[in-house]
């Protein structure tokens, strides 16, 4: 069953005949309204879209279908509404009747609109001679069976054919079927074109422009088995969304939270911090020089964020290249200050952005979201104490867990930061009782024999500089996790400089900072925790820096073994009950904050480790 929307609610002003050129509806996209009303809002409305092994294999199917592009012969002497798909505008044009030794009709990749239906159609071929012709579109897979064992057809692909049936009868042709060929089984399967399917689509036409004047997507399908093989499901998130509905307000049965991805990322992060270094490219390749010589060559297809650290060189082509294939490139400071983000144009939808400045000024919702994220903090540091401390002091363990009962007393964002700072101060206190760096020496610099200047000596949080090794390693690490969640802000559609819990200030992204809260002791404070116990890093990686203390190269290339294996490990959500990377953790929670941001849930499921 597909999901629903009550029209009343949101009163969209329905569009009517004759449409303007803004108001035409992409045909693909009425296929994904018949499908599912939410996909079709994330990819029409929002401009969301995830490539998958499915829409590969699709593209692959297209790519001899749109080699070429075929002029469509006129029925007769006419005008004819066409729409150039480049220009994204209708005009129109006069075809001439070609003289022809015959009236076969045999063309591909055609662009047609439909003024009465305000739809945009590309078909892949038509065919036919003189004025009755046949569209056939290309498909990838094989075609339904059904009761009877006999191929048929999906209605998202039977609607898709109707529709550009319609349109060749609206541009003068006679046009009684249309005819879908399976590429997996070379089958081709006639759809005639009857008046229940033409129903059927000019009514799937106007539920999706009620569907495109919606402020919020339709709620999501209900243990529906269209969701593990949509492409989208990543963003959209329907078993964790109706799971926390559920939770919220009851009566929402989810018989298990499937898992939206595979567990981990395939891509990689690339980071260069060795200082004059210069990235140029050839191709799709990243070519990393040194001196004039190459000295590392990086696929593009691999990556999925670039960091440069310092005066580190990016050509022009490089980073056009990257940002035409949505890859960030991060610039942070040659110490690990992180600066800010180049990307592409990004999510070009607004409507997430405007109702994110809307909570901001509902001091209520932003406190209900930010105690959620104290909370996580808190429990966080208590259970990373429990495991790693060589004795757990039960004093501090007792004063954590108060400190987060008291949290949901907190009646304003002062209070509730004196509460956060106060927990931050007991836990940084046994800090050091979590670090075992030992005394043995793996640095072949120990051979000269000089004692290191420096130790992990912990005896309290400092920054702005960091005074000593711990503190240095701990600052690096949350600008690097500041820099992955503005990364994931920016892919899930959020202003990372307006948080809920952190005031906006120039230049602070204040929502990644509200989001990385649960998430410092879990992944920074444990990777700088494994860093120094397993001898990653020793006191040889640091040097002073004025009055502080900053890591050398190879101690920053240490480190970044130890994040990265950290955010590559695979975790347990205790609400969805799946395992899945840090890394993905990072969005999943992104994208959960916006289903709170557009009321689809109440209570932001903050990340609490077991």
């Amino acid at each position: 069953m597909n999901a629903s929307f009550n029209e009343s609610d949101s009163a969209p002003t329905q569009r009517t005949p004759p449409f303007d050129v803004d108001d035409y509806l992409p045909a693909r996209m009425i296929n994904e309204a018949v499908y599912c009303h939410r996909l079709f809002y994330l990819m029409h409305v929002e401009g969301q879209f995830a490539p998958s092994a499915d829409t590969e294999e699709g593209d692959q199917v297209h790519a001899r279908v749109d080699q070429k592009v075929d002029a469509l012969p006129a029925p007769a002497q006419r005008q004819l509404d066409l729409f150039d798909t480049k220009e994204s505008v209708a005009k129109e044009v006069t075809i001439e009747s070609p003289k022809l030794v015959d009236d076969t009709i045999h063309a591909r990749s055609v662009t047609l609109s439909s003024e009465s239906l305000g739809v945009v159609a590309k078909l892949d071929l038509v065919e036919g001679s003189g004025q009755r012709v046949t569209p056939v579109d290309y498909k990838r897979g094989s075609p339904k069976r059904g009761r009877d064992g006999m191929p048929t057809a999906w209605d998202p692909e039977r609607v898709q054919i109707c529709l550009q049936a319609l349109v060749l009868r609206e541009n003068g042709f006679e046009c009684e079927a249309g005819v879908l060929y399976f590429a997996e089984t070379r089958q081709r399967i006639t759809i005639p074109i009857d008046a229940d399917l033409i129903a059927l689509t000019e009514r799937t036409i106007r539920d999706a422009r009620t569907i495109s004047e919606l402020s919020s997507p339709p709620p999501p399908l209900i243990n529906s088995p269209k969701c593990p093989r949509c492409s989208l499901v990543a963003i959209c998130l329907p078993d964790e969304t109706n799971r926390c509905r559920s939770a919220d307000q009851g009566g929402i049965a989810v018989r298990e939270v499937r898992l939206p991805t595979t567990p981990r990322d395939d891509l990689r992060p690339l980071y260069l911090n060795t200082q004059g270094l210069s990235v140029g490219k050839s191709d799709e390749v990243l070519r990393v020089k040194e001196n004039g010589k190459v000295i590392q060559e990086v696929r593009m297809k691999e990556l999925n964020q670039v960091n440069l650290f310092g005066n580190i060189q990016i050509s022009t082509q490089a980073l056009q290249e990257l940002a035409a294939s949505d890859i960030p490139v991060v610039l942070h400071s040659q110490h690990g200050y992180y600066y800010g983000t180049l990307h592409g144009s990004g999510l070009k939808n607004i409507l997430l952005r405007r109702e994110q400045f809307r909570m901001a000024d509902q001091s209520e919702r932003c406190l209900k979201v930010a105690k959620q994220l104290v909370i996580g903090k808190i429990r966080n540091q208590r259970t990373l104490l429990m495991r790693n401390h060589i004795a757990p002091p039960e004093s501090a363990i007792r004063e954590l867990k108060r400190y987060a009962s008291m949290v949901d007393r907190m009646t304003s964002a002062a209070s509730l930061l004196g509460i956060e700072g106060s927990a931050a101060r007991v836990y940084f206190e046994h800090f050091a009782g979590m670090l075992k760096p030992g005394d043995a020496p793996t640095d072949p610099l120990a051979a000269i024999g000089q004692p290191p200047k420096w130790s992990f000596d912990f005896r309290g949080r400092n920054r702005r500089p960091p005074r000593d090794p711990v503190n240095a390693l701990l600052s690096l690490g949350y600008s690097l996790l500041t820099k992955d969640f503005a990364i994931a802000c920016q892919a899930v559609g959020l202003d990372p400089y307006l948080g809920f819990f952190h005031l906006p200030r120039p230049g602070r992204p204040a929502l990644p900072l509200d989001l990385m809260e649960p998430f410092r002791p879990l992944i920074v404070d444990s990777s700088v925790i494994t860093a120094i116990n397993t001898r990653m890093v020793y006191p040889e990686h640091f040097v002073s820096a004025g009055v502080g203390v900053t890591c050398t190269e190879p101690g920053r290339k240490a480190f970044f073994r130890a994040y990265e294996q950290r955010m590559d490990q695979l975790v347990t959500h205790p609400l969805f009950d799946y395992r899945v990377s840090y890394r993905r953790l990072l969005e999943i929670q992104t994208r959960l904050l916006a289903r709170v941001i557009t009321r689809e849930i109440e209570t932001y499921p903050v990340f609490v480790t077991r």
